[in-house]
């Protein structure tokens, strides 16, 4: 189980400014796919040696009080469902109120670790009216300042105690696929496409959490299993016309999975939302499929399927190469098609290349396509290699590692797409100074 902090409090606390403190020290790391747009609700993070998501769930909340006492209930309830330890935010400039006192009882409620603190302690001056948050019936708080980072140590120190040492992987060995997508899209129907025929192949295995099952599927000559089936199945408690929480059922599937399968619908094309979670598959180093389902549906023409195609891909810039597969899970045309394809990736993702093997092929592409020189200084590239990590990442040495720009580290990625066949498979170069 991964661990996933989350962070809940009324608007204007300071949420996204310590969200934003908690996940900078990896910020260069996490968002080094070119092009990924940043998605400001969710992000990576370290400390201790422990690795962990951090969710700011500050919805969008507009309206009445009604509106946005039930807004923040659902914040709360989104909150538990996904996290493994939840970080609650208070004001100090605005004290106690009863927005605050709403949050604390339906904290109360869980067995989840409660983390508190209280924002905008600027200097030790201000500890004192801090005290006043006892009012919440609660034993101990952290006082911090998000913008100077004044306390966050402390802070961070109590998270990581909560947390998991490594997280647990329960089916080492079998290829863990997780089905993503926008609501509608017809995620639950591709599911039961694929298990229709015999229902009792069906192993439902219980996760860690009520309401995620996970299911192994062993047929076919296939054996993989699908992650958060039970979270496809039933329609989200949470309000689903807010996509950022739509977005955040998905969130622990793509950490937990290899390949993530993303169903678009057909006849609505590839919107805004199916781009976040591409980033964020990115983000997690992730393998891809992109599944169009209800293609029985759509318009088409002669050269539809082509067309849908480089729209996709165009769309999906840079990250181009990966298997788009049309089916139908109400004909279930094509769905196990789907499958074989992430299957694939997942063992093109796991390759390791021999360094010999790499160099030959590397350093020829290289010699007749160097990098260009930067104010008349030429980098020349001698070595390179493939680091021992789960996901694929290479180093190549040079002498002047820091004038190699994105456009050639792209050329690079190309060249070893085609050569050694990345398809679906997101892979990461790294210049190190030789």
């Amino acid at each position: 189980m991964s661990n996933i902090v989350a962070i809940v409090g009324r608007p204007n606390v300071g949420k996204s400014t310590i969200f934003n403190r908690l996940v900078q020290r990896r910020d260069a790391i996490v968002d080094s796919v070119a092009g990924v747009t940043r998605d400001r609700h969710y992000g990576k993070s370290d400390w201790n040696g422990k690795e962990f998501s951090v969710i700011d769930t500050g919805g969008y909340i507009t309206g009445s009080d009604d509106i946005f006492e039930s807004e923040i209930r659902n914040q709360v309830e989104l909150a538990l469902d996904e996290a493994s330890v939840v970080l609650f935010v208070l004001d100090l400039q605005a004290g106690l109120t009863d927005f605050d006192k709403i949050i604390a009882d339906l904290l109360r409620k869980t067995d989840k670790p409660v983390v508190y603190t209280v924002n905008k302690v600027d200097n030790a001056m201000l500890e004192l009216e801090a005290t006043e948050f006892y009012g919440l019936g609660i034993e101990k708080y952290h006082t911090i300042s998000a913008v100077s980072g004044a306390g966050t140590g402390d802070l961070l120190d109590e998270l990581a105690g909560h947390m998991d040492e490594n997280p647990v992987d329960d089916f080492e060995g079998l290829p863990k696929m997780a089905i993503v997508g926008r609501p509608n899209a017809g995620k639950s129907s591709i599911v039961n496409a694929l298990f229709d025929e015999e229902r009792n192949i069906v192993t439902a295995i219980p996760g860690t959490t009520r309401d995620t099952v996970n299911t192994r599927f062993n047929k076919f000559g296939f054996d993989f299993m699908l992650l958060d089936t039970a979270g496809l199945r039933k329609k989200g408690k949470v309000h689903e016309n807010l996509e950022f929480y739509s977005n955040m059922r998905s969130v622990r599937a793509i950490e937990h999975a290899d390949v993530c399968m993303l169903v678009v619908d057909a006849t609505r094309g590839f919107e805004a939302q199916d781009l976040s979670i591409v980033s964020l598959v990115e983000k997690n180093k992730k393998g891809l499929v992109v599944v169009v389902n209800k293609w029985d549906i759509a318009a088409k023409d002669t050269n539809t399927i082509r067309d849908a195609e480089d729209h996709i891909r165009k769309k999906l810039e840079p990250f181009t190469d990966f298997p788009i597969v049309f089916t139908s899970a109400l004909t279930k045309q094509r769905v196990l098609k789907a499958f074989e394809e992430g299957v694939k990736v997942y063992d093109r993702r796991r390759q390791k290349i021999s360094t010999s093997k790499l160099n030959d092929t590397m350093l020829d592409i290289i010699k007749g396509f160097p990098p260009p020189a930067v104010k008349g200084k030429f980098v020349k590239i001698k070595f390179c290699t493939q680091l021992p990590t789960y996901t694929p990442q290479f180093a190549f040495f040079a002498n002047l590692p820091q004038y190699v720009k994105e456009p050639y580290k792209r050329f690079l990625e190309n060249k070893m797409r085609q050569a050694f066949d990345f398809h679906g498979a997101p892979i990461e170069i790294f210049f190190r100074k030789k």
